[in-house]
């Protein structure tokens, strides 16, 4: 029998989506009311008319979830409004982002709330779309054609959902010859080169600044721990707790080392610089360091992580002074987790949580991160956020922020109704009905006027993806 230090469960688990078409009659009523929480952030009627249009459009249970087919298919659709609504039109998004986040707050804030920050690719065929190049796409696993988004993520015991976005504009779309590109692409001025990691903090900073979502933790993967920048802006938040995943070969001490000046002469004039003792030992990597853990330090723990269910791990964690640049940087966390088997694989993250804080919270932690990939693929996938084609910056990203919207909406669904469904191993993650892999559509039943679905075709319907689905249907997508 293990110890109670050593079998504590994880903190919460988060709830799935559990509609059925009973739970969504008339939710075209219910839209309305949430749709009139932004409509101050349109000047016109028109453009907030086609707003609602597309959000009808994304609920639907259309295949493809284009302007086009979303017009033909939504009563009173425009294809040349819609597309002038996302490309064209002004919106106030700092006062619907912010109307948004309380909204986020009012249906899933918690004060335990967990921030995630990820990226996401979209794979495009051409060239003009903005921001597009050949880069890493992690949808597709290598380097290709497509733009990427920096997203934020909420997760709470009440839901998950996308709260932020930037896209991520490479290097070369700041050179002079993409500047015909940019200014079709209606590229801001105000835009310059940001990293990935730079994009994510700008996003913390405005959430911080801002005060809506209420949180406690931060977690994030090897990208954005291994990033100074990102680091900087997790020290800045007071009494939050993150886990960042970093790279194999970091380097670590065990014990910080001490540190002298070095002096030396430079162009005739002499001068110091600190360097560590030289009596210290070299620094290792983390995996260096994990292979030279004695098995006392082990634990057997389960892990809840996405769509893969949950899945027993080796965790140890130790407490190591990162390098950097030679130099001492940062005490902190190193959180080991392991795989059982033959060939056992290992990741690595960091956490500048206090001394105190027990193993079984990192455990938790290490599962939760995997909520934003949900977010990520129910809102691309089943909400249409992977099928535009709007080709300007600002249409990029008034479709990305609807569809945020609309996944949002069908957890306002989920939380009027009263359900809550977390699964047994708390992972989030939709539910499998049987064996049926294909898309389950659960229908309203209210009666569709202006801006309902056209009288020859079924009433809008909100997409539930299932577990099995998800990876077809991202394949499907590209």
């Amino acid at each position: 029998m293990l110890p109670a230090c050593r079998s504590e469960s994880e903190a919460f688990a988060i709830p799935t989506f559990a509609l059925t078409d009973r739970d969504v009659d008339g939710f075209l009523d219910e839209l309305r009311i949430f749709h009139t929480r932004f409509r101050t952030c349109f000047a016109r009627s028109e453009p907030r008319e086609h707003f609602f249009n597309y959000m009808v459009g994304q609920l639907s249970a259309l295949e493809r979830k284009s302007i086009e087919p979303m017009a033909l298919h939504v009563a009173g659709g425009n294809i040349r409004g819609m597309q002038r609504c996302m490309s064209d039109d002004v919106w106030d998004e700092d006062l619907m982002r912010q109307t948004y986040h309380g909204l986020v707050a009012e249906e899933m804030g918690d004060p335990d709330g967990v921030l995630m920050f990820d990226e996401s690719g979209f794979v495009k065929k051409g060239q003009d779309s903005v921001g597009v190049a050949r880069q890493y796409c992690g949808t597709l696993g290598k380097v290709e054609n497509c733009q990427v988004g920096v997203f934020a993520g909420y997760a709470s015991r009440h839901g998950y959902a996308l709260v932020d976005k930037r896209l991520f504009m490479p290097e070369q779309w700041f050179t002079e010859d993409y500047a015909d590109r940019r200014e079709k692409c209606n590229v801001p001025d105000a835009v310059t080169l940001h990293t990935k990691p730079q994009l994510a903090v700008e996003m913390l900073q405005a959430i911080c600044r801002e005060g809506r979502l209420p949180f406690k933790y931060i977690v994030a993967d090897c990208l954005y721990g291994n990033s100074p920048d990102f680091l900087d802006a997790l020290d800045a938040c007071v009494g939050v707790t993150a886990l960042v995943s970093i790279p194999a070969d970091t380097r670590c001490w065990l014990q910080r080392p001490p540190t002298t000046e070095h002096p030396y002469t430079y162009k005739g004039a002499v001068r110091s610089k600190r360097v560590v003792a030289s009596t210290t030992q070299a620094p290792l990597t983390v995996t260096a360091l994990a292979e030279s853990l004695p098995c006392a330090a082990w634990y057997r723990r389960t892990v809840s992580e996405g769509t893969k269910g949950p899945s027993a791990y080796a965790c140890a964690r130790n407490r190591v002074t990162r390098c950097k640049e030679g130099l001492p940087d940062r005490t902190v966390w190193l959180v080991i987790k392991r795989t059982l088997g033959v060939s056992p694989t290992s990741a690595y993250d960091i956490s500048h949580a206090p001394a105190s804080t027990p193993l079984r919270l990192f455990v938790w932690f290490s599962g939760i991160r995997w909520a934003i990939a949900p977010c990520c693929e129910e809102t691309k996938t089943e909400l249409g956020m992977a099928h535009y084609e709007v080709r300007p910056y600002p249409g990029w990203h008034h479709h990305i922020l609807t569809g945020m919207l609309a996944h949002c909406f069908v957890w306002h669904l989920k939380v009027r109704v009263g359900k809550k469904s977390p699964s047994v191993d708390g992972v989030a993650t939709a539910p499998l009905v049987g064996d049926d892999p294909a898309l389950t559509h659960v229908h309203g039943g209210g009666c569709p006027r202006a801006g309902g679905v056209d009288t020859a075709v079924q009433s809008p319907g909100v997409c539930v993806a299932q577990k099995a689905s998800c990876s077809r249907g991202r394949k499907r997508d590209l």
